[in-house]
């Protein structure tokens, strides 16, 4: 059974850093792809950043700079490193993990940014 549990989540202050984590199990984790998207109810989830099995690493545009995506395979874990954060960082933040068949979803921790 695969399982992508987060933490990490919590209330912060603008400007301030928060480092969520994912710890996977059921998968063989150095072989797949691995993401954070987030998502506000009601809206389109969006692809936050991205690190491949080789561990290159994509950004979306709004947090560039400021958040930096790690794994660390022989844990089982992948991490978001938040900086810098604003409130329009607020929102639900989900792990993915992408093979060649198909892709697993956290449960998401919630992250909220304000004063």
């Amino acid at each position: 059974q695969v399982q992508l549990v987060e933490s990490g989540g919590g209330l912060v202050q603008p400007g301030g850093s928060l480092r969520l984590s994912c710890t996977a199990s059921g998968i063989l984790f150095n072989h797949y792809a691995m993401g954070w998207s987030r998502q506000t109810p009601g809206q389109q989830r969006e692809v936050v950043a991205t690190i491949t099995s080789g561990s290159n690493t994509n950004y979306a545009d709004s947090v560039k700079g400021r958040f930096t995506i790690s794994r660390d395979n022989a844990k089982n874990t992948l991490y978001l490193q938040m900086d810098m954060l604003k409130p329009e960082d607020t929102d639900v933040y989900y792990c993915s993990a992408t093979g060649v068949a198909r892709t697993f979803w956290g449960q998401g921790t919630q992250v909220t940014v304000s004063s």
